[in-house]
């Protein structure tokens, strides 16, 4: 399969450039969906998401997970607009929903630990983000996020 060859460039390339290149593949395979509806439905929801208006992207990304429960990165997408609105637990379960249907979902699992971090909960956000990077390497602020939790668990940050 395409993605298996994506994510073994991602984790073994040295190159940043590269990896970049790579993880943007990675995500279009993700946002691409065979149903012409749920790509509008997507752009829409990314586009209303982007301008700060969530009641408009969770519209759109509940018909998007309506209309294909299979659909990974719907699921993704609902769960950082939660997010946004402040509604972690829902942020949560989306999130969960999507890693059980792609566990190889950096995404979702960076946005894991930030959902922790919300919660004031270091632990479970270091194993989300040490997950994340496990996946893709190349996550250098995700990579310092969790050397400072690293550090202030150690008692030596600065």
């Amino acid at each position: 399969m395409r993605l298996d060859s994506l994510f073994q460039a991602l984790n073994t390339t040295a190159d940043a450039t590269y990896a970049e290149s790579v993880e943007e593949h990675i995500w279009d395979f993700w946002l691409d969906h065979p149903d012409p509806v749920m790509v509008r439905d997507m752009r829409a929801g990314v586009n209303s998401l982007n301008g700060d208006d969530y009641d408009s992207a969770l519209h759109a990304f509940d018909a998007v997970v309506a209309r294909d429960p299979s659909y990974a990165e719907g699921w993704n997408k609902r769960a950082a607009t939660h997010y946004m609105l402040g509604d972690y637990r829902g942020a949560m379960l989306d999130l969960h929903h999507a890693l059980s249907l792609e566990p190889r979902h950096f995404g979702a699992l960076v946005e894991l630990g930030l959902v922790y971090l919300a919660l004031g909960d270091e632990r479970p956000a270091l194993r989300a983000f040490d997950a994340a990077l496990k996946i893709n390497p190349h996550l250098t602020r995700v990579r310092a996020q969790a050397d400072a939790i690293r550090n202030r668990r150690a008692g030596t940050d600065l």
